[in-house]
């Protein structure tokens, strides 16, 4: 604690930390960029500054596993304060837009000036995600495993897994086709590291054999698209290699993106008891003005599909701080963590929301962010 007390006191909100297993009303105390007390009525008069959260939900900091945040280089790109921070995901993974030829870039002109906090998962293509008139894989020999290897062993505090993705059109050429796949296994096993996979329409028959060669800790993202290559068979019910995966660890993560979450998927899914490990945005440029906006807007399609908001939001906190393995720093509000909340404001009315297909439906319900607190001081305040 700093000399003159709290340097900020949020007072007065309702805290919901899902990895404590707490949803009740609590004053949250930080300093020195720390969450350092908590209780039910902490005294103001200790706070340097004071945010009113009464009728609001305080929450940690919302961890977002996919999104696209190296603008200018990668196609993709958008800036993470803006889209991220500034909507309430203090944390966030950048998944396969720069790889090893990149990443060097990515990590002093993006990762290193941006408040937001931001790891990578690194492409196996060591050119990243940088246009589209000419895919990753193109050229095989992009999928290089040397080059891959080293990078991650030079910025391990940084890359958390090898990404790849597995698309029949220009990403993934007909010459590569699942060669990619293999290459970022080899890779991420060499490093002691997971995969993480966007299996749409990949080169092979069926998701079955993605799923043969993923293991535990290893991410499916993009797992309610309706494209080839998706968790459901041709009859509509759940794959068995699905479930297999599941039981062995493979984390299930929504990624929901400009063509990657289908109201009609997911709840077909959900009631086969499918339900995501980890929601995810993969906001990129594409989707950042619609259909996806924001992760929090991602969190509020699954209160709409039935989830609550202790199941939605530990999908966004607790959950991947754990499969990132910093469960003691981020994802909770608990005194000695790292001092990263939003505050949400319950607003009722009538908000449309838009799967990536067009389709819509209407919630009567929507938790908007109204204030985000970084590294134990307010960010944005809308």
């Amino acid at each position: 604690m700093s000399e003159t007390g709290y340097e900020l006191l949020v007072k007065g909100g309702t805290l919901l930390d899902p990895g404590r297993g707490i949803h009740e009303r609590r004053d949250i105390a930080f300093a020195d960029q720390k969450v350092v007390a908590e209780g039910p009525d902490l005294d103001a008069a200790e706070a340097r500054t004071v945010v009113d959260a009464t009728g609001k939900t305080v929450t940690p900091g919302l961890i977002d596993l996919h999104v696209h945040v190296f603008p200018g280089v990668s196609h993709f790109g958008i800036e993470p304060d803006a889209t991220c921070l500034a909507r309430g995901a203090t944390t966030v993974v950048d998944a396969g837009s720069s790889g090893a030829d990149t990443f060097p870039g990515f990590r002093k002109y993006v990762i290193e000036i941006s408040e937001t906090r931001i790891f990578a998962q690194l492409n196996i293509s060591s050119q990243g995600m940088i246009t589209q008139a000419v895919g990753e894989f193109e050229v095989p020999e992009f999928a290089d495993v040397a080059r891959c290897t080293r990078t991650i062993e030079d910025n391990r505090d940084l890359i958390l897994g090898v990404k790849v993705r597995l698309t029949r059109n220009s990403i993934v050429s007909e010459r590569s086709g699942m060669l990619p796949l293999h290459r970022a296994r080899e890779a991420a096993d060499a490093a002691g590291l997971p995969i993480m996979v966007h299996p749409q329409a990949a080169w092979c028959d069926s998701l079955d054999d993605i799923l043969a060669v993923m293991g535990k800790g290893d991410i499916l993202t993009h797992c309610y698209h309706d494209m080839d290559c998706g968790i459901m068979d041709e009859s509509g019910r759940v794959r068995d290699s699905v479930r297999q995966a599941q039981e062995r660890g493979v984390i299930f993560d929504v990624g929901h993106g400009a063509g990657s979450f289908s109201w009609s998927v997911v709840e077909s899914a959900m009631q086969q008891g499918v339900l995501p490990d980890s929601i995810s945005s993969d906001l990129h440029i594409y989707n950042v003005d619609g259909p996806v906006y924001d992760l929090a807007n991602v969190i509020n399609k699954f209160l709409l599909l039935g989830l609550t908001v202790e199941e939605a939001f530990a999908r966004a906190t607790s959950v991947p701080a754990g499969i990132i393995g910093m469960g003691e720093q981020i994802g909770t509000l608990q005194p000695g963590a790292w001092g990263d909340a939003v505050l949400f404001e319950n607003r009722q009315g009538q908000f449309r929301l838009e799967d990536s297909y067009g389709d819509s439906r209407t919630a009567s319900r929507y938790l908007e962010p109204s204030v985000v607190v970084k590294s134990g001081r307010v960010y944005r305040q809308y």
